[in-house]
């Protein structure tokens, strides 16, 4: 029974289940009037979700609504539509609007879409002040109320028949902006406005223009006047006046400047009258400025001035403008068609003028001192007018020069520059001086010294090195030319190279000679010979007019065998080292004599010792084979004669082994044991005797009777 319950159970929620199948067809989004609403319009964004059912039952929504990706409204509904409803839109709520619809675990999303907002709310500004001083600054605030930043506020200040300034501020964070203008001279009443711009997309939009401020603006003090005495017909030599004034509303900080083409003549503080007075000169003309400063407000007034020229600026002559010193010279003044004057001659100086004479003319018999400038002065009613300066050089004659190197010495590195000096004792410059080497010269001016250098970069080995050089300057005694100086070429040092006999094997005790040459240089030449060791040892040195040396060690040792070297060098002061050389000292010839001896004589006397004492043994065993022969020839002599007595006497000598003898040497051998296995045989030459003459036939000689006898390698047993 609950068997079957349970299966009807399952198949009632199976059945259930399959009537709550639902699925999203589409979600939309839509405004209402449309997607460009007016500023302050009402406007209706609606959502709604296109469910498909199994069944209608209910379905709970969550219908979200987004801005920008931010969310603005929410609803729980069981319906498949939501509305958010804007009563007055602005453009803040301009952007892109997307929904989405959540249900049963499933979310469906909107396409978005632009919703534009024309029209920006009026702007409102206020100012700070609504009157102020000239030099003062107007403070404005420019607010566009219920409008979202960014944006961009446009301030305008206009005043009665002139172009309107504007500023431009952009604000990122807040609705509003704050700016000041300044006012200026000759403001008096003023205008602002201002309006609002923000991005939409691609193209700006402008708000309407906020309401019109009005700036009255005060003068802290009036324009200046300028006035000036005499006004017109203005001579040199007069008295000229001015006067500035000024009306103030309050006196705080007033400064009042009198300036002649931008350069300031006179000016006072707290006072409204500034006065100055002069003598006209021609350099009077110009135009003036009376200016009076408050703070940041300045008014102006100018005045053009023109000073009539009373008499011209004298002119002073020379009667020559270079010239030889203890000549004389003479300085004259005037001034054009003008002779009633007072003049004066000077020697201008860098601290005063020198007053010389006052005097239309000066006459003097000139010296070196008397080079400089002059200028001459004419006075006319209190008028002092200069002259253009006339500049006079008076010359002493160039002493003889003379050249040197400038090292000191005469002489030059091959491959090396050679500086050179021209100098004299005397002479006024400018001087041109003139390097002579051979028949090539080269000139140089000096402005301000006595002395002249000069590079001769072309130095050859076979230049002969002959210089000079000549000066002269605006004297009349012309040039002089110094002595001729010879230069010594100095050749560097070239491949250098170190011999030695005998070369590369020395006996112990003899004579070696070392030659240490070079290929070129100039004399003289320092040698000096090195040992090579951890720290290399001098050994000789020697400064020769020659490009060689020779050195003898007198007595080598086995101590000096090494590596040897040399290294020359000259007034070039360049070192050129030559290749190393191996030397080996050897054993002497009585050095190995003696050695010899030491070691041979020990053993050949070894040697003669062994032989005596080999011969001393071979004799001993002599002695038995010798009886042994003996015997053997008695036993053979009998039997021979009785053979020659069967043979009609006929007498037989020869040789044969001994059987006792034999047997004696064998039962010897055996005796001596393993150690005579290895014996060798020798022969013995044995001189024999004839037997009885009377028996046999006469017969002398020698016969050889051949014995063996066994050499053992081991003597002690033979010997015993």
């Amino acid at each position: 029974m609950y068997l079957a319950l349970l299966v009807i159970f399952l198949q009632c929620s199976e059945i259930c289940t399959q009537k709550r199948v639902f699925t999203f067809n589409a979600v939309h989004i839509e405004v209402q009037p449309s997607a460009k609403v007016e500023n302050g319009a009402p406007m209706s964004i609606i959502c709604h979700a296109d469910i498909s059912k199994s069944t209608d039952f209910n379905l709970q929504h969550n219908i979200t609504i987004f801005k920008d990706g931010k969310l603005v409204f929410m609803s729980v509904s069981g319906k498949g539509d939501a509305r958010y409803e804007v009563p007055m839109a602005r453009s803040s709520h301009t952007g892109d609007y997307q929904c989405a619809v959540e249900a049963g675990g499933k979310i469906k999303h909107s396409d978005s879409l632009h919703v534009w907002v024309t029209g920006m709310t009026k702007p409102i500004l206020i100012a700070e002040k609504k009157e102020v001083f000239e030099g003062e600054v107007v403070k404005l605030r420019c607010e566009l109320p219920e409008e979202v930043p960014p944006l961009y506020f446009v301030f305008q200040k206009m005043k009665v028949n002139s172009t309107p300034k504007q500023k431009l501020q952009e604000e990122l964070y807040r609705n509003f902006s704050v700016v000041e203008f300044p006012v200026d001279e000759g403001d008096d009443i003023l205008q602002f406005d201002c309006f609002g711009k923000r991005r939409v997309r691609f193209e700006f939009e402008t708000s309407l223009t906020s309401n019109k401020t009005l700036i009255t603006v005060k003068e802290p003090f009036i324009k200046p006047t300028l006035h000036i005495k005499p006004s017109s017909n203005i001579t040199e030599g007069k008295e000229i006046r001015f006067e500035c004034s000024t009306v103030v509303a309050k006196m705080r900080d007033i400064e009042i400047i009198l300036l002649r083409n931008k350069t300031i003549l006179s000016s006072v503080r707290d006072q409204t009258t500034l006065k100055y007075s002069a003598v006209a000169t021609l350099e009077d003309s110009g135009e003036y400025l009376c200016k009076v400063e408050e703070g940041k407000a300045s008014k102006t007034t100018t005045h053009n001035v023109v000073v009539t020229e009373l008499f011209p600026k004298p002119i002073l002559t020379a009667s020559m403008n270079e010239l030889d010193e203890h000549k004389e010279l003479t300085l004259s003044c005037s001034i054009k068609d003008f002779q009633n004057a007072s003049f004066s001659i000077l020697r201008k100086h860098s601290s005063r003028d020198i007053l010389l004479r006052n005097s239309r003319n000066l006459t003097m018999r000139a010296s070196v001192n008397d080079t400089g400038s002059y200028i001459c002065k004419a006075e006319v009613n209190r008028i002092v007018k200069e002259s253009k300066p006339v500049t006079i050089r008076v010359y002493a004659p160039v002493s003889m020069p003379s050249i040197s190197v400038f090292s000191g010495l005469p002489e030059v590195v091959l491959g090396r520059p050679l500086n050179l000096t021209c100098c004299l004792m005397m002479g006024t410059p400018p001087i041109t001086f003139t390097f002579y080497k051979g028949n090539k010269n080269k000139k140089k001016i000096v402005t301000n010294n006595t002395c002249a250098a000069f590079l001769d970069k072309d130095i050859r080995q076979n230049d002969k090195g002959q210089y000079k050089c000549g000066a002269k300057n605006h004297h009349s005694s012309g040039m002089k030319t110094s002595k001729v100086l010879n230069i010594t070429v100095i050749v560097p040092i070239r491949n250098t190279s170190l011999g030695s006999v005998p070369y590369g094997v020395v006996e112990d005790g003899r004579e070696t000679t070392f030659l240490c040459s070079v290929e070129e240089g100039s004399w003289p030449i320092h040698f000096r010979i090195f040992r090579k060791m951890d720290r290399d040892i001098l050994l000789f040195e020697r400064s020769e007019h020659a490009d060689r040396v020779v050195w003898q060690k007198k007595e080598m040792s086995r101590q000096d065998t090494g590596t040897y070297y040399c290294i020359a060098s000259n007034r070039a002061n360049v070192s050129a080292k030559s290749h190393p050389i191996t030397i080996n000292v050897i054993l002497a010839s009585w050095q190995k004599g003696v050695i010899t001896a030491f070691v041979l004589i020990p053993i050949a006397g070894v040697m003669i010792l062994a032989v005596w004492w080999f011969w001393c043994k071979k004799k001993n065993a002599k002695g038995p084979s010798m009886e042994m022969s003996r015997s053997a020839l008695a036993t053979n002599s009998t039997s021979e004669k009785l053979s020659r007595q069967h043979n009609d006497g006929d007498y037989y000598s020869g040789s044969g082994y001994i059987e006792d003898g034999e047997n004696h040497m064998k039962s010897t051998d055996e005796n001596k044991g393993p150690d005579l296995e290895s014996a060798e045989v020798e022969y013995t030459e044995v001189e024999v005797s004839t037997l009885d003459p009377h028996r046999a036939p006469v017969q002398k000689g020698t016969e050889t009777v051949y014995s063996e006898i066994r050499k053992a390698n081991n003597e002690n047993t033979g010997a015993s």
